[in-house]
């Protein structure tokens, strides 16, 4: 690992299920710090996180951009890089090296776990919603990503001058953008992507959010475009 530390930042909504897997099987000695970043879980995410080690935030404003934000606040000052990860075991911590040695080598700045589902991983609305939004953003910024998916890495410092703001659904597409616009080092790595092991979607299981989700990714991007000129 170079030396380096890493702060690992886990957002959770209603996860008790899943959590104790998730954390049982992380490699502990990649990271310093563990954040479990509760999203207002009305079960014991909290207890089941701290009992197994984790550093606890709570953001009861519902949003995967606002516990993200309350959760880098938390993180200690010598954090070089933060990693994010789903709470439900959809992510492989096996393979949480591919994203962080890039980074932790100098060589990116940020990594992006580009998901290969499992047959019914990925629904047909979130693979669509993924191909028009990085069609988008390769039309207006001449970047080719190939997916938005939120098991990434980031160098501490390069996350600091990204200025993240957006508190919603449009979290993952605002850091990509942004990183063209600041010239950051991206590499997408091909990571495997299961079924959560436990409880439900919160998104992607509720077309109802699904459909919100789409439209506020899809206005992230216009907004953005909107701000400055295209590359």
């Amino acid at each position: 690992m170079n030396g380096k530390s890493v702060g690992l930042i886990i957002p959770a909504l209603n996860e008790e299920a899943c959590l104790p897997s998730l954390l049982d099987a992380l490699p502990r000695d990649l990271f310093h710090t563990i954040i479990v970043a509760d999203n207002g879980s009305t079960d014991a995410t909290a207890q089941v996180a701290r009992e197994r080690g984790a550093v606890v935030v709570s953001e009861p404003v519902r949003g995967y951009g606002a516990v993200s934000l309350k959760a880098i606040s938390a993180l200690p000052a010598e954090i070089e890089i933060v990693v994010w990860m789903q709470a439900d075991l959809s992510e492989d911590p096996s393979e949480l090296s591919l994203l962080i040695d890039p980074i932790a080598c100098g060589e990116r700045d940020l990594v992006l776990g580009r998901r290969i589902g499992e047959k019914g991983a990925l629904l047909p609305h979130q693979e669509f919603g993924n191909k028009l939004a990085c069609f988008l953003m390769r039309l207006i910024w001449g970047h080719r990503y190939e997916d938005l998916g939120p098991f990434r890495a980031i160098r501490r410092d390069a996350l600091d001058a990204l200025r993240m703001q957006d508190r919603n659904y449009g979290w993952t597409i605002e850091m990509q953008i942004k990183a063209l616009q600041h010239g950051l080092r991206v590499l997408e790595v091909p990571t495997r992507y299961r079924k959560r092991i436990a409880g439900e979607n919160k998104v992607s299981g509720n077309l109802r959010a699904s459909l919100r989700a789409g439209w506020v990714i899809l206005a992230t991007v216009f907004r953005y475009w909107r701000r400055a000129e295209p590359r």
